[in-house]
């Protein structure tokens, strides 16, 4: 596999003031994810103080479907736009096309505040269709065959959304949730096929000596066990085949994790944050398998895939490709440490303080919402002269 990441050897003194955003995927959608997941929060609180009264989708289906449609998904664009060009050898959208994606985004965000359903359903739907276009067509250029099945998990989440919106609107007569859950196998696949690529080579390359490897039968085996946990989801497997299916899985995926020597990288903050990440994996089917059998709450298993993998996954990822990308040092300073510990504090907040205090739960989750919102924006903050300038080195990108 071609390098995700260029490393710049030593970065020029001065940086370019040209504006660059438009100039890769990741730009503007880390900078609009990390601003969404820190404000969102606080839209999610105007609905519950009654100030949001005529938002087409409230309460907790829309804090679900923001975090996973809006937040997620725009990070999972911005990092496939910017390694679909690595690995196509192929342009993928930059400058007009760019900036009409992540107006169409942006859109999506707006339009389900307000009463105008079928605008939002349309508009949200259109976004990772449109993105599994953009990406489907470098990678049919450079008949770059090995990954075309990030275009068809691309257009599935379109599928999940459009069955989110149909069910809102009355149309399908089925859970707006179920869209959800779908979307949730969906962001669970890309995530464990995603650090299957690059956790080891990260690992490698930035931990002398670590020696993480890889097991072809156990990566079929831990990919295979999430495909077939989206098709019992499909299916509506519940009770104990539900949990014995999320039960092994959640120990392949240990047993993967183990693999990529997660002890030795203690002394390497942007590598260590990918195997913290990636804990919240087997952590979050474990407590799936516990749900399974109602002894836990299903609240717990979701928040440890949401705010815990896929929250500490986005901002390992985001600063790591931030950094690579724009021709800077690998290297954590304070401010990728503080990230890294407020989301990762928010996550255990959230999933385990209520599990052992049930009556603390209140608490939790604010706490938990602070500590997000201070992580994500303390990003959006401090990365924006990073992605919205020109690389110091002059390279494009």
């Amino acid at each position: 596999m071609a390098t995700l990441i260029s490393i710049a050897e030593k970065p020029r003194p001065t940086q370019s003031p040209r504006f660059a955003l438009w100039e890769l995927g990741f730009r503007p959608f880390y900078m609009l994810a990390s601003a969404f997941a820190a404000l969102s929060i606080a839209l999610w609180g105007l609905q519950f103080s009654g100030l949001l009264t005529h938002a087409y989708l409230q309460g907790p289906l829309w804090h679900a479907h923001e975090m996973l449609f809006g937040f997620a998904l725009a990070v999972v664009v911005g990092f496939l736009f910017t390694a679909g060009r690595n690995w196509s050898g192929q342009a993928t959208p930059t400058g007009a096309w760019l900036m009409a994606l992540a107006g169409l985004w942006l859109a999506g965000r707006i339009l389900v505040l307000t009463p105008w359903g079928w605008a939002a359903a349309v508009v949200n739907t259109a976004f990772p269709l449109s993105a599994a276009i953009a990406l489907g067509i470098p990678f049919y250029k450079a008949r770059n065959t090995r990954n075309y099945f990030f275009v068809g998990l691309l257009a599935l989440m379109g599928l999940a959304e459009l069955a989110v919106h149909l069910s809102a609107l009355g149309v399908l007569q089925v859970p707006g949730w179920a869209g959800i859950g779908l979307g949730l196998d969906v962001m669970l696949f890309v995530m464990a096929v995603m650090a299957g690529r690059v956790t080891p080579m990260f690992t490698n390359n930035g931990v002398p000596g670590a020696k993480a490897t890889r097991q072809p039968q156990l990566e079929k085996l831990a990919l295979g066990l999430v495909l077939a946990l989206l098709l019992a989801d499909l299916l509506q497997l519940s009770g104990t085949a539900l949990a014995l299916l999320t039960l092994s899985a959640a120990l392949a995926h240990l047993a993967r994790w183990y693999l990529w020597q997660p002890w030795k990288t203690l002394r390497v903050p942007l590598v260590w944050v990918l195997h913290m990440a990636y804990l919240w994996i087997p952590v979050h089917l474990l407590l799936r398998a516990l749900a399974a059998m109602a002894w836990v709450p299903g609240s717990a298993a979701t928040h440890a895939l949401t705010a815990g993998a896929i929250g500490c996954m986005v901002i390992g990822m985001m600063t790591r490709t931030a950094l690579g990308h724009t021709g800077r040092l690998l290297r954590a300073g304070p401010t990728e440490l503080a990230c890294y510990t407020l989301i990762g504090s928010a996550a255990l907040v959230r999933v385990f303080l209520p599990l052992l205090a049930p009556g603390l739960t209140y608490h939790a989750v604010t706490t938990a919402s602070l500590l997000w919102s201070c992580g994500f924006g303390w990003y959006a903050i401090r990365f924006w002269p990073i992605l919205s300038r020109a690389r110091p080195d002059g390279h494009p990108g």
